[in-house]
C-alpha cells in the first residue's frame, strides 16, 4: 500500500527526462483522450527477482529497472486514439530501496483536477512512495477527442524503519533508521520501563524494528538504594490508582546524606486509603505536603525525593516557581526568596526562608506554593491567566474575575492557546474595565489557539464552572497569553528611513492621518513621498526610500544659441556645450559639467553663459537740421541702436523719421537724415505769390522794421546748408493773385490788398 503523498517541488513542463529501461518499445509522448487513470502500488517481499504475472501484460505493458526515469501515458500508438488503452506499469530496484513517484506533468482534459494513487488526491508535484523494492501502475483510458497527459517520475530510495513511538511518560533516542540501527529508550523519574530496553531496525528488503515499543508505567512499590534524585507515583498516574493495592517503596540515601521527600499531589479515597511515611534507623527523612488541592474523586499520589548531606539543610523546591538563594550548600544561614511563573501566585509559606539551627540544620519556615488562583488585578504589559489549579483540574462552582489594565495609548492583544471547558462552563471577555462592557468574545467547549484584540485599555476576563459537574484530568481549563499593544484603531507604525526623515500629521496614527518622507541634501525620494492612513487602517503606499541623487538639474537654454550634450542625459560626469548664432558672441564659459557632491545635490560646474550681439565700430552722430529734433544728442551709437527725428512746429518731416546703425566695420546708418520745409496753405498763381512777397516788404515797413536781403556780395545758394523751402514754382516766376488777405499776428491787423 502506498503512503500519505509527501510535498516536493514539481518538475517543470520543460525538464528533460531520461527514458527509463523497459521491455516493450519506449516511453510515448501524449494523445489525444480523455484519462481515467489509478496508481496501484504492490509491493513484493522476496529475497530473490520475481517474474513479472502475465496478468500484468497487456498491449502497453512495460518494465522499468533503472534507478530513475519517467514515464509517460498513454503510448502513442498508431490506433491509441481509436480505441481504450489498458496500461500496467511494473517499476523494480535492488533490494533494500523503494520506489517514490511524482506526478510531473498531469493534463487529463478535464476541468477538475484527477483523482490518482487510490484515491490519495495523487496531484502534480506529490509524491508516492512505495514500502518494497517493487511498484506497479496500472493506467486505463476510454477514447475521446480531447488530448490528455500524465507524466510520471520515478526513483529509488533507500528503505528505513519508521521512528519508533515515544512511550508516555518516558524518551526514545536512534542511532539510525537503516538496517542495522538501534532505537533506546527511557523512562522519567517514578516510572519503570515495561519491555525492551532497545530495538534493532532488521531487514533491508522491507526493514522493521525487532520488537514492539515498551512502555512506561508507575509500579507499585519498590527498592531505591543510593537514592540522591527521583519520584515516586501512584500506579495509574496521573490517572487514579486501581482498589485493593498495597504499595512499599523503600529509599535509602546514600552514606553521610539524609533524605527529604515532597509531596506535589497527595488525593487518597475517604474511607480506609492510608500513606504512610517511616525512617530507618541509619537515616533521616524530612516529608513535606505542598497542599494541592484535588477533586473528591481522584485518587493519585506524586511524591518527590532528594537527598542532601548531613549538616545542611535539603535544597528547597517550588513547583510552577523559582528561587534564589544566598549559598547553594544550603549550609546554616542560608537565604532563599521565591517566585513564581507567569499565572501563578505564591500561597501557604514565606516568599522568603532561612537555613536555621547548625546542630539540626532546618528551613525556618515551609516552602510557598505557587498555584493558579481564581480572580486577579493585573498592571503588567504582558503575562498569562490560567484557569483555576492549572494545569489540574478546576473545581465546580466557580466564578473568577481578572482585570488587565496597560497604558491609556495602548491595547491588549489576548492569544488563547489552551481553551479545554466543560459544556456547561463559560469564558467571556469583556472590552473593558468591569462587567457592562462590550463582550468581545463568549466561549465553552474545545476550541483551537485563536487570538482578539481590545479597542480600550482594559480587559475583563470572567470564568464560571458549573457547580453541578466536575471535570477530570489534565490540561482541562484554559491558558491566555496577553501583551500591550499598539492601538488597533491605528495604522501600524512607520519606520524611518536611510538618509531621510519623515513628519506625521497627528501624534495617533488614526485614519487620515499624513506621513511625509524627505531626504537629505543629495538624496532624493524614490516612491510615494506622502503615505495617507486609510479606513481599513492600511497605508495607501510602500515605504519610499531615499536614493543618491546622480543627476543635475536640466541647465536651461541660452537665446541666440543653442547647445549639444555629452553623455548620458545631464547624469554626473555628463557636460553641455554651448554656442551662439552668428552675430552673438558667447559671454561665459562654453563647457558645462556636472559634478556630484557628497552633501548636496549634483551641481553643474559653471554658470550658464549668455549669447551677445557682436561688437562693431559705433556711428557718429549724423547731424539734424536747426528745424529738426534728434531723440538723442550722444556722440556715437552702437551698431543696432536707433535715432528717430521730428521737425519744429511749422515744418514738415521728409524721408525716414528713424534710422538704424547697421553693424559693420565700419558700422553706417541705414539712410540719410530726414529734412524738414516750412508749411504754406496757400493757393493761387504766379501773380498772387508776386503780390504776396511786395506785401511782405510793405508790411515790414509799415511796421516801423528794417527787412534786410541778401546782396550780390553773400554766398551763393549753393553754400547754403538747408535746403530751400521755398521748392512752389510760384516762388520762381512771382505771384498773380486777385486778393490775398493777410493777418500781421502781432497786431491782429487784417490787410487786405487788391
Amino acid at each position: 500500500p502506498a503512503e500519505a503523498p509527501t510535498k516536493e517541488h514539481p518538475a517543470s513542463k520543460e525538464t528533460q527526462r531520461p527514458a527509463g529501461k523497459s521491455s516493450e518499445g519506449n516511453i510515448t509522448e501524449r494523445d489525444e483522450e480523455t484519462v481515467t487513470s489509478t496508481i496501484h502500488t504492490t509491493t513484493i517481499i522476496s529475497t530473490m527477482r520475481t517474474e513479472v504475472s502475465p496478468s500484468f501484460l497487456g498491449q502497453c505493458s512495460m518494465n522499468f529497472t533503472d534507478a530513475e526515469g519517467y514515464i509517460e501515458m498513454p503510448p502513442r500508438t498508431e490506433d491509441s486514439h481509436d480505441s481504450t488503452v489498458d496500461c500496467t506499469y511494473l517499476i523494480t530496484v535492488y533490494l533494500g530501496y523503494g520506489i517514490e513517484i511524482q506526478v510531473v506533468l498531469e493534463d487529463l482534459g478535464g476541468l477538475q483536477p484527477s483523482i490518482l494513487a487510490n484515491e490519495s488526491v495523487l496531484s502534480r508535484g506529490l509524491v508516492v512512495r512505495s514500502s518494497s523494492n517493487q511498484i506497479s501502475i496500472h493506467f486505463s483510458s476510454k477514447k475521446h477527442q480531447a488530448p490528455s497527459s500524465l507524466l510520471l517520475r520515478y526513483r529509488a530510495f533507500v528503505l528505513s524503519c519508521a521512528f519508533p513511538q515515544t512511550p508516555a511518560n518516558g524518551e526514545v533516542s536512534v542511532s539510525s533508521l537503516h538496517a542495522g540501527g538501534e532505537a533506546y529508550f527511557f523512562c522519567l523519574t517514578g516510572y519503570q520501563l515495561q519491555g525492551p530496553s532497545s530495538l534493532t531496525c532488521r531487514n533491508a528488503t522491507m526493514p522493521y524494528w525487532s520488537g514492539k515499543e515498551p512502555k512506561c508505567l508507575a509500579a507499585c512499590g519498590g527498592m531505591v538504594k543510593n537514592a540522591t534524585l527521583g519520584r515516586i507515583v501512584s500506579p495509574g498516574f496521573p490517572g487514579n490508582y486501581s482498589n485493593n493495592l498495597t504499595c512499599h517503596w523503600v529509599l535509602q540515601a546514600p552514606e553521610g546524606h539524609r533524605l527529604h521527600v515532597h509531596f506535589e499531589k497527595v488525593a487518597l479515597a475517604e474511607d480506609d486509603d492510608s500513606s504512610v511515611v517511616s525512617t530507618l534507623q541509619t537515616n533521616s527523612l524530612f516529608y513535606q505536603d505542598d497542599g494541592a488541592k484535588f477533586n473528591q474523586k481522584s485518587k493519585i499520589l506524586n511524591m518527590c525525593f532528594s537527598a542532601f548531606a548531613k549538616g545542611t539543610c535539603y535544597k528547597p523546591f517550588v513547583k510552577y516557581g523559582n528561587f534564589s538563594s544566598s549559598d547553594l550548600s544550603y549550609g546554616p544561614g542560608t537565604v532563599v526568596e521565591f517566585s513564581c511563573e507567569p499565572g501563578y501566585t505564591l500561597e501557604q509559606g514565606s516568599v522568603t526562608i532561612e537555613c536555621v539551627d547548625p546542630e539540626n540544620p532546618q528551613w525556618n519556615e515551609t516552602e510557598p506554593a505557587c498555584r493558579a488562583v481564581c480572580s486577579g488585578e493585573i498592571t503588567d504589559s504582558a503575562g498569562v491567566v490560567l484557569s483555576p489549579n492549572w494545569p489540574e483540574a478546576y473545581d465546580k462552582g466557580q466564578d473568577c474575575i481578572w482585570g488587565i489594565h496597560v497604558e491609556e495609548d495602548k491595547r491588549i492583544m489576548l492569544d488563547i492557546q489552551v481553551l479545554n471547558l466543560g459544556k456547561n462552563d463559560v469564558l467571556t471577555f469583556y472590552d473593558g474595565d468591569d462587567l457592562t462592557a462590550n463582550i468581545l468574545g463568549q466561549y465553552s467547549g474545545t476550541l483551537p489557539r485563536f487570538k482578539l484584540y481590545t479597542s480600550m485599555a482594559d480587559v475583563t476576563i470572567q470564568f464560571q464552572s458549573d457547580p453541578a459537574t466536575n471535570i477530570y484530568g489534565y490540561n482541562n481549563g484554559f491558558v491566555v497569553h496577553f501583551f500591550e499593544v499598539a492601538r488597533n484603531d491605528t495604522c501600524s507604525e512607520l519606520p524611518e528611513i536611510s538618509n531621510g526623515w519623515k513628519s506625521t500629521s497627528h501624534p495617533d496614527l488614526i485614519h487620515g492621518t499624513v506621513v511625509t518622507y524627505q531626504c537629505y541634501p543629495g538624496f532624493q525620494v524614490v516612491g510615494s513621498e506622502i503615505l495617507m492612513c486609510q479606513w481599513d487602517l492600511t497605508w495607501s503606499g510602500d515605504v519610499p526610500a531615499c536614493e543618491k541623487v546622480m543627476v543635475c538639474q536640466d541647465p536651461g537654454l541660452v537665446e541666440h544659441g543653442r547647445r549639444v550634450v555629452a553623455g548620458s542625459r545631464f547624469t554626473v560626469g555628463s557636460s553641455v556645450q554651448y554656442a551662439c548664432n552668428k552675430g552673438y558672441s558667447l559671454s561665459g564659459p562654453g563647457v558645462l559639467t556636472c559634478y556630484s557632491r557628497d552633501t548636496a545635490d549634483p551641481k553643474w560646474s559653471e554658470r550658464l553663459p549668455k549669447c551677445v550681439p557682436e561688437r562693431y565700430e559705433p556711428c557718429s552722430n549724423p547731424g539734424a537740421p536747426s528745424t529738426a529734433i534728434q531723440s538723442s544728442e550722444k556722440a556715437f551709437f552702437q551698431a543696432g541702436d536707433t535715432l528717430t527725428f521730428s521737425c519744429r512746429p511749422g515744418y514738415q518731416l521728409l524721408g525716414e523719421a528713424t534710422i538704424r546703425c547697421l553693424p559693420g566695420h565700419p558700422s553706417q546708418w541705414s539712410g540719410e537724415p530726414p529734412a524738414c520745409r516750412v508749411l504754406f496753405y496757400v493757393s493761387g498763381n504766379k501773380s498772387q505769390t508776386q503780390c504776396l512777397c511786395r506785401f511782405i516788404l510793405l508790411f515790414f515797413r509799415v511796421q516801423g522794421k528794417t527787412l534786410h536781403l541778401p546782396s550780390s556780395s553773400l554766398p551763393p545758394y549753393d553754400n547754403m546748408t538747408e535746403e530751400s523751402a521755398f521748392d512752389n514754382p510760384i516762388y520762381e516766376t512771382g505771384v498773380s493773385m486777385d486778393a490775398l488777405n493777410l493777418r500781421d499776428v502781432d497786431s491782429q491787423n487784417t490787410v487786405v490788398l487788391s
